[in-house]
């Protein structure tokens, strides 16, 4: 089941790295919110993928049994939703803006700062 998992996180992070590599804005985002759903796969998956024993720690015991799963990966993620949820909402708002005032998503259209005709700066000093 481990493996299984494992081919697809390595799926997940290669298209999210093909996503953040496109110069559109939205395959950006799109890849942003793939990104960090591979890493919170990658983080479940190394918690153990065990149903037969729950995370609960038997009475008479003071820690977990040996063959239980890790909760802490379970809260770490739960904690990762909520932030990459937010983080996918602002950028997602800052792209739509991006396009109102702009025209276009393409990254490379989006150069105001740097405008293609002016003259380089002086190199020294």
């Amino acid at each position: 089941m481990e493996t299984l998992f494992s081919i697809l996180i390595g799926l997940f992070f290669t298209a999210a790295i093909y996503l953040l590599l496109s110069k559109h804005s939205v395959r950006i985002l799109l890849g942003v919110a793939l990104l960090g759903n591979a890493v919170n796969l990658l983080l479940f998956t190394t918690g153990r993928l065990t149903r037969e024993v729950p995370p609960i720690i038997p009475s008479g015991m003071d820690t977990l049994p040996s063959g239980a799963a890790n909760p802490l990966p379970q809260a770490l993620i739960l904690t990762a939703i909520v932030i990459s949820f937010s983080f996918f909402a602002f950028l997602l708002v800052l792209t739509y803006r991006a396009y109102q005032e702009l025209g276009t998503d393409d990254t490379d259209e989006m150069r105001l700062a740097e405008p293609r005709d002016e003259p380089r700066p002086p190199v020294g000093y």
